[in-house]
């Protein structure tokens, strides 16, 4: 609550003519009779021929009172109103207030503060209030309609009306004979006593049903009880087998846990393996990968010794001493490129078996046989390695040893 809206609220109200004059510390603590009084003038105001009781003496005649207020203003005026902030009859129930008295001083406003003449008075009682009368509607439809039905049918029966009234004259004239009527009785009569000995034989019938069940009923509950007897008799006694039964299920337990170790130890077995090949396969990879690279640096080295030759061949002014420096180079890249060849056959050929300890035994002497001839094999390599050598420093040296030819003289010299 504003002080502003609380100052408009009391300046509306003295505009539109409330009698008891408002205070803004009317408002500062509930007042419920305030509040029914204001809202009470308000609705008198806006529809003079409202019917809403007065009553606010108990909670349930407030409640009654604030929801018949809201749904007034809701259906007339179309303002929707808290009721609860009503209900709290405080600060907060003045905005509530304050929209219907809007409503009420903008139309004073508009059409001026003149009373209004009986004529209008009149017309506002034949005002029809279809928004509080939807049930009533509703049913006045549900009338109508059998109204119409009814119509229709009655019209139907009214135009048979002429042969009905020519047969309803001849019955009433026709004289009444005694001995047909006592016949009519008669039948009547017997088909009553039918329908009783029926009823009466049903009736036996159901006794008779009755006792059967009855007979039933105690047959099953004997029944029952000698089996709940033979049922504890059996849950007493222990069985022959059950002794067997309980060694097997240990022996079960037993091989069950076995079963378990031996499944773990398998698993573990199985994963130790997969890691094993796998690093076997990574070791694997791994010397393909460095053989590559030394094939690669190979081939870079042949390329770049063939690039040094071309370039050696156009020299022309190098000494003799840088050509026996070119043949050691050369003796150390054709080493360089048979050691991986002889890794290699190594790999490739049997392994060479021996023993630290001497002896003049055989097998040591074909041993030592077998080393001596791999140290001549080396060395014959290593004399065909410095062979080729020496085959390709001379005709590096004719090439080096080669002099331009001097030019003829000419005339023409710069």
């Amino acid at each position: 609550m504003s002080f502003r809206d609380l100052r408009n609220f009391t300046e509306m109200m003295r505009a539109l003519g409330y009698p008891r004059l408002i205070s803004m510390e009317n408002f500062h603590t509930p007042n419920f009779m305030l509040v029914s009084e204001v809202l009470l003038w308000l609705v008198k105001r806006y529809e003079p021929q409202t019917d809403i009781p007065p009553d606010v003496e108990t909670e349930q005649d407030r409640v009654f009172f604030i929801k018949a207020v809201a749904q007034f203003m809701a259906t007339k005026a179309h303002i929707k109103l808290n009721t609860k902030k009503l209900y709290q009859a405080d600060g907060y129930a003045v905005k509530e207030l304050l929209k219907i008295t809007s409503v009420l001083y903008g139309a004073m406003n508009t059409k001026g503060v003149e009373c209004t003449d009986p004529s209008e008075e009149d017309t506002s009682k034949f005002k029809f209030d279809l928004g509080s009368k939807i049930a009533d509607l509703k049913a006045a439809r549900q009338l109508a309609s059998e109204i119409t039905s009814k119509g229709a049918t009655l019209y139907d029966l009214l135009g048979k009306e002429v042969e009905l009234r020519e047969a309803r004259t001849e019955s009433i004239a026709r004289p009444l004979e005694i001995n047909e009527a006592e016949k009519m009785m008669k039948v009547a009569i017997d088909c009553v006593l039918e329908q009783v000995q029926k009823t009466k034989d049903m009736l036996n019938n159901v006794a008779l049903d009755e006792a059967n069940l009855e007979a039933k009923i105690e047959k099953r509950k004997l029944e029952l009880e000698r089996s709940q007897k033979r049922l504890q008799t059996l849950q007493s006694v222990r069985p022959a087998f059950m002794d067997e039964y309980e060694k097997i299920e240990e022996q079960l337990q037993k091989q069950y846990s076995i079963y378990l170790e031996k499944f773990r130890n398998l698993t573990y077995m199985e994963q130790l393996l997969d890691d094993h090949r796998r690093t076997e396969q990574e070791m694997f990879e791994e010397t393909a990968n460095m053989l590559r690279l030394m094939q690669s640096r190979l081939k870079e080295e042949e390329q770049h010794l063939l690039k040094s030759g071309n370039n050696d061949d156009s020299d022309v002014e190098i000494q003799e001493d840088e050509g026996s420096d070119s043949e050691v180079e050369d003796r150390q890249i054709t080493k360089q490129r048979a050691a991986p060849e002889t890794l290699l056959q190594g790999r490739a050929g049997p392994r060479i078996v021996g023993t630290m300890q001497g002896g003049d035994t055989e097998e040591d002497e074909d041993s030592g046989d077998s080393e001596i001839d791999l140290d001549e094999d080396e060395d014959d390599e290593e004399e065909d390695m410095e062979d080729d050598s020496m085959e390709i420093s001379p005709s590096k040296s004719s090439h080096r040893a080669r002099k331009p030819e001097p030019l003829e003289e000419s005339d023409n010299d710069f």
